[in-house]
C-alpha cells in the first residue's frame, strides 16, 4: 500500500487553559477559578479543556453584549444563549449538533452552579435552565467479521512497523479499548494470562478486560521481534512505539487506522472506535450479557452500552422468527393458540419472584 508521512505528536503538560488570569469580579476570572479548581480536583487535562472552549465561546457572547460580570447573568439571558447555539450555523452551513449545543449548555450550567457554591452569586441562573433533549443515536457504522479480517490482514508483518500495526489492530478489535487507552498502555499491561489491564482510562478509571489469543500471540511477537527495533537507548516502557521509538499519539493512530481501513477497500466512516463498535456488536450478538460488555467497554452507564443491542436487530429479528409461538405458527400454518391472559402472566411472574 502507498504510504505517506505521518504526523506525530507529543503530549504536553500545559498551564491554565485560559492563560494568565484575568482581572477580579470579573466573569472571566470567574471562569478561570473555576477550571482552577477542576484541575485542582484532578480532572483530566482534556476535561478541562473542553470546558475551557465552551466557556471561551459562551464568555465572548457576552462580552459582545455587554456582560462583563457574572452578576450580568440571568436566566433570560442564559435562555438567550440557548436560542443562539439553536440557531448558530457551522461555517458549512449545517447548524450544531444537539450534542454540542447539550454539551455548550452543561458547562455554563456548572459553572454557575460552582459560583454559587462557592457564595460568589447569591443565586444560580442556571438552576432552573432546561437543557435540549438528546437524541439517542447508533453507532454509526460497524465492520462485520470478515471485513475486519481483511483489515488486520493489510498490514506487512515483515517490518517491525507493521507488525506493531497488527498487534495494534488486534487489541483494538479483540478488547475494544479507546484510542487513548491503546497507546497509554504500557509494557507489563498486557499480561501472558490473557488480561490487559487499562490503567486511568476515561474518567481516569482503571479496569481489567480479556484479550483474545489470537491478538495475546500477535502482542507476544510484536514484543519479542519488532519492539527492541523501535525502542531507543531512553526507554519508557510504553508498550507501542512510533518509527523513532516515540510515544504514539491518538491522532497518528487514527490516521493510521484510517489508512488501513481505506486499503481494505473499507469506507465506512470512522477509525479506532469502528473497532470498539464491532467489537461490542461482535460479543453482544454472540450471546454476551450486557453487563459483561459494559464492564469491558468502561461505560459508566448501562444505558450508553445498550446503544450497541440496538445494532443487532437483524438478530433479534432472527431469533424472535425462530422461537416466537405466533411466527412460528404463521409459518407452519398451524392454527394459533389462544393468547394468554393478562392474569396468567402476572401469575407466571409472581411464581418466579417465589422462586
Amino acid at each position: 500500500m502507498a504510504k505517506r508521512p505521518l504526523q506525530h505528536k507529543r503530549g504536553r503538560n500545559e498551564g491554565h487553559p485560559l492563560g494568565p488570569r484575568p482581572p477580579p469580579n470579573t466573569l472571566r476570572a470567574h471562569a478561570w477559578d473555576y477550571l482552577e479548581a477542576l484541575r485542582v480536583l484532578q480532572r483530566t487535562p482534556a476535561a478541562v479543556k473542553g470546558q475551557a472552549k465552551a466557556l471561551t465561546a459562551f464568555m465572548s457572547w457576552c462580552e459582545e453584549r455587554g456582560l462583563l460580570r457574572s452578576e450580568d447573568v440571568t436566566r433570560p439571558i442564559l435562555e438567550r444563549y440557548q436560542r443562539h447555539l439553536f440557531y448558530a450555523r457551522k461555517p458549512n452551513g449545517q447548524p450544531l449538533a444537539a450534542s454540542t449545543q447539550y454539551g455548550a449548555l452543561v458547562v455554563v450550567r456548572q459553572l454557575f452552579r460552582w459560583l454559587s457554591r462557592q457564595a460568589v452569586l447569591l443565586a444560580n441562573p442556571a438552576s432552573e435552565l432546561q437543557l435540549p433533549k438528546l437524541p439517542q443515536r447508533l453507532p454509526q457504522a460497524v465492520l462485520s467479521p470478515e471485513e475486519v479480517e481483511s483489515v488486520l490482514a493489510v498490514p506487512e508483518v515483515s517490518t517491525p512497523a507493521g507488525l506493531r500495526d497488527r498487534a495494534m489492530l488486534e487489541l483494538l478489535y479483540s478488547t475494544g479499548v479507546r484510542r487513548m487507552e491503546l497507546v497509554g498502555l504500557r509494557l507489563f499491561d498486557v499480561d501472558a494470562r490473557g488480561t490487559v489491564w487499562v490503567r486511568q482510562g476515561k474518567g481516569r478509571k482503571d479496569r481489567v478486560v480479556p484479550v483474545g489469543e489470537r491478538a495475546l500471540a500477535w502482542v507476544r511477537r510484536y514484543v519479542d521481534d519488532a519492539r527492541p527495533k523501535l525502542a531507543v537507548a531512553h526507554d519508557d516502557g510504553f508498550l507501542f512505539l512510533g518509527d523513532a521509538g516515540e510515544v504514539l499519539h491518538v491522532d497518528y493512530l487514527t490516521q493510521l487506522v484510517r489508512r488501513y481501513l481505506l486499503a481494505a477497500g473499507i469506507e465506512k466512516p470512522g477509525a479506532c472506535h469502528l473497532f470498539r463498535h464491532s467489537m461490542a456488536t461482535a460479543m453482544l450478538e454472540g450471546g454476551a450479557d450486557v453487563r459483561f460488555v459494559q464492564e469491558m467497554l468502561g461505560h459508566a452507564s448501562l444505558e450508553t452500552t445498550q446503544l450497541y443491542t440496538r445494532v443487532t436487530i437483524d438478530k433479534l429479528k432472527a431469533v424472535h422468527a425462530a422461537t416466537h409461538p405466533a411466527a412460528r405458527a404463521l409459518r407452519s400454518g398451524a392454527p394459533l393458540e389462544p393468547v394468554a391472559s393478562a392474569e396468567s402472566v402476572l401469575e407466571q411472574l409472581a411464581a418466579e419472584e417465589d422462586e
